[in-house]
Order: structure tokens, then sequence, then C-alpha cells
């Protein structure tokens, strides 16, 4: 079935803002900018307050809910159902894994390619995978254990790429490899908060948009917060700022006060992660789950497109066998080689009504905030 107008603008909408919110982040991460000192200049480097900008734009999904809520009222029939009462505190636990695995992906991002980021958050769907059968009682499918496997060689050889172009870019070897190493750790506290999310978020049936909402104040507030203390914590040089403390807040400030540019790039990162939750709410709504992966799955080639179109990166044969690797063992965990088999004629519908049938943890069921 031909999709409408308004289906095809949701999935553009969600390629667009999905690949905006990778690239903006890493966009401000490349200006350099005077400090407080207004003397010397130095890169934006301040993972944690980019993670407050992106939990604050978690945060406004509240005010969209809020806003379809009041239309749907306002009609003869409203469509919405009416939410089950439950605990705001039920979001606090994701929502603090939500801002630990935001939070490092961020510092990872300082040290690698903004397309070797996207790629390497594909080895969620391994711990996901793991945590689900150890904590939900899934058992996994052989497509789904033959996907780790083919992920787990799709990280290989996309790590061996980025050691193959560290001496290309800004960041030398070890950056390279220890922001590797940190986008794979942040997947597992990703995994975890969607397990948490699927044992005791779910079966309440609350709105998505709500959901991240929720999350994202939390982890706005929460964050925040945090950034009082990281101004006086040493990091020595782990740090990006001048103070070498973990994070400092006024000297980001000072340095969008004297590069106008970088507060384009971090509103870029706000609004896209909440036009990114809304659209791709929508398409698993309006089309599938299934589209929803797939187009998640092409803003990473559309990020590495744009990385090599303005300089970012040089182009490396092995990013683009990794990517395919990636995501072929993602169409196997999340089993979009079914409609293949089912063209063919000595294979059955029962196998694809059986899975169906069964909850997954998968394509159906990611995080709630898939950005994070």
């Amino acid at each position: 079935m031909a999709w409408s107008r308004y289906q095809l603008g949701l999935a553009a909408l969600m390629l667009l803002t999905g690949s905006i919110n990778t690239l903006a982040a890493k966009w401000a991460d490349n200006f350099s900018a005077a400090g407080c000192s207004g003397k010397e200049e130095h890169s934006f480097q301040h993972p944690f307050l980019q993670a407050v900008g992106m939990f604050l734009g978690e945060f406004s999904c509240l005010g969209v809910f809020y806003l379809l809520v009041w239309r749907d009222r306002r009609r003869p029939e409203p469509s919405m159902a009416p939410s089950q009462p439950f605990s705001p505190l039920l979001f606090l636990p994701p929502a603090l894994c939500d801002m630990t695995g935001t939070s490092i992906m961020y510092v990872a991002l300082n040290m690698t390619s903004a397309s070797s980021f996207q790629m390497l958050r594909g080895s969620v769907i391994i711990f996901t995978g793991l945590l689900s059968v150890a904590f939900l009682g899934r058992r996994l499918e052989l497509s789904q254990w033959l996907g780790i496997l083919v992920t787990i060689v799709g990280l290989v050889v996309v790590g061996l790429a980025d050691l193959h172009s560290s001496h290309d870019q800004k960041h030398n070897l070890s950056q390279v490899i220890t922001g590797d190493l940190l986008i794979i750790m942040a997947q597992v506290i990703v995994a975890i908060q969607m397990v948490l999310e699927e044992k005791f978020v779910y079966k309440h049936d609350v709105h998505p948009l709500r959901a991240v909402g929720t999350e994202g104040f939390f982890g706005f507030i929460i964050l925040a917060l945090l950034l009082v203390p990281m101004y006086y914590i040493p990091a020595g040089s782990f740090s990006g700022n001048p103070r070498r403390t973990l994070e400092d807040a006024l000297d980001a400030f000072c340095q969008v006060g004297h590069q106008p540019l970088i507060a384009l790039a971090l509103l870029g990162n706000i609004s896209s992660i909440a036009f990114f939750n809304f659209a791709g709410i929508s398409v698993t709504k309006e089309i599938s789950a299934t589209t929803r992966m797939v187009l998640d799955s092409l803003r990473t080639l559309v990020i590495w497109a744009v990385s090599l179109a303005v300089g970012w990166e040089t182009f490396h044969g092995l990013e683009i066998l990794g990517f395919g690797v990636l995501l072929v063992g993602a169409a196997l965990y999340n089993g979009l080689h079914r409609p293949l088999l089912a063209c063919l004629p000595w294979h059955t519908d029962e196998a694809i009504t059986a899975a169906e049938r069964e909850g997954l943890l998968r394509g159906e069921s990611t995080a709630i905030n898939s950005e994070s």
C-alpha cells in the first residue's frame, strides 16, 4: 500500500531530525572559542551541558502531549484513551540510566567521528538481547542470535575502520579507542534502561510522548543540579575545559557569547530530539515499527555522508563494510528477513505469525527515548 503524504512527511521528519541531532552535537564540538578569560581559544567540550540540553528537548515532549490531549478533548468524540493512574517516580530509574548513558555518549562524541558514534550505537541490540533473556525470560529466535553475532562482527569492522582513520583526524589513537569503548559501554546502560521500561513502565500503558517527557523532566532536573558539583570536581586530562574540571558550564556560556554559532548548534540539538521522538512515535503508530527501525538505520548513512561532505571525516571503505554488516545484524535481529522469506514458495506464514504474537524486546520495543 502506498504511503500518504502525511506518512511520507513523518518518515522524512524522523530521518531529518534524527540526523540533525547527532550532526548538531558534533558541529558544536568542532567549534573553538575563547572562554570567560577572553584570551586563548579552546574547543567547545561540554558533554554534560549538551546532555542537559538534550533532556530539555525531551522534557518539551510533555508540552506536545498535553497539547494533543487538549486538542483531542475539543473534538465531539475524543480518540485518545484516558491514561491509567501511575506514579511519575516509576520513570526515575530509566531516567537515571538515560542520563548516565547519554552523558557518556556525549563525552565519547568528543573523541571519535559522528558516523562511528552512530554506527557503534547499534551494539545496543547485543546487550538488549542478552538482558532480555536474563531478566525478562525472553527466548530469542535463531535469527536474533545470528543478528547478535553479525552485529559483533560489524562492530569489529567499524573499530578497525576507526583505527585506520585515526591518523587522518584531529583525535589521536588513544582518544578514538577510548571514545569507541565508551559508546559501547553506554549501550549497556541503554539496554538496562530498555529492560526497566519493559518490565515496569509499559504495563501501565502510558502515552509514549508523556513517557519521554517525564524521563526528560527527571534527567533535566537531576543533571542540571549536578552541573554545580561538576564545576568543582577535578578531571585532569579527561576534561576539555581550561579549569580541568568535570564540567564548566560558565565557560560554555562564555564560549557561546564569543561564538554565537555554538548556540545555533545547541538549539538544533535540543529541538531535533523533541521532533525526532514525536516523529518516531508517529511513524510506529501510522506505518510500522519496522519502518522506524529502517529509518533509524538510514540516518547513520545520512550522518556519514554529511560528515564526508563537510570534511569532518575521510572516506574509508571499511566503514561502508562495517555499516553494511551492522545493518544486516539489525535486520536479522528485528525480523526484517521474514518478508523476504515469505516470498519463497516453500515458506509458510506460521513462523511469522508466531513471532509477531510474542511480545519482543526488539524493534517493536525500543527505549522510550530512542535517541539517548
